[in-house]
């Protein structure tokens, strides 16, 4: 997910937010594994646990509020978060192998932007509420639920171990407007 500029930088501590991660590079869209449906994580062993710690650490130095597995390159089921929700709580967490499981309330038409489509933001279409369900890196089973900006973030790093990206919620004007920027921006 995009830009946390709603969230301050004491925001680093917490599970993954330590400091122990390395930063990765950030795939952009045109990047195949972007578009690539990601695999189940089947092995739950140190390796994982530095794959989120670097996820954590790359979200962070790109001051992202989410990241999915693919944008740094790996085509495996796990995004890792931290955003506030409609009442200003902070979250922080990550899940390996998730489903979203609920995804209802109203429709919020809102700014949303992506690590992977840097400076771009369009208004984007998405539920005000959202319950994704997975395991953490011990293989232990989590249920995460969001409103507001955090049900935002999560129907976003879902969508990207689809092999989505925000924009493909778009319709009509909205999306071709985005599409222009899109062939317009820098590269």
């Amino acid at each position: 997910m995009g830009k946390a500029a709603d969230i301050p930088d004491a925001r680093r501590g917490g599970r993954g937010g330590d400091g122990r991660g390395t930063v990765r590079p950030i795939r952009r869209l045109g990047d195949p594994v972007l578009r690539t449906e990601c695999d189940p994580v089947r092995t739950f062993d140190a390796a994982l646990r530095r794959l989120v710690d670097d996820m954590f650490a790359t979200m962070y130095q790109a001051d992202g509020a989410g990241l999915a597995a693919n944008q740094i390159g790996v085509a495996q089921q796990i995004f890792v978060y931290d955003c506030l929700d409609d009442r200003d709580r902070r979250h922080v967490g990550h899940v390996i192998n998730p489903v979203l499981v609920v995804a209802d309330g109203e429709t919020l038409v809102e700014s949303e932007g992506c690590l992977s489509l840097p400076g771009l933001r369009f208004d984007t279409p998405r539920f005000s509420h959202a319950v994704v369900e997975g395991v953490d890196v011990k293989g232990r089973p989590v249920r995460v639920e969001g409103t507001g900006y955090f049900a935002r973030c999560l129907q976003h790093e879902c969508g990207h171990l689809r092999g989505e990206v925000y924009i493909d919620t778009l319709s009509g004007e909205a999306r071709r407007e985005a599409l222009r920027a899109i062939r317009s921006a820098p590269a």
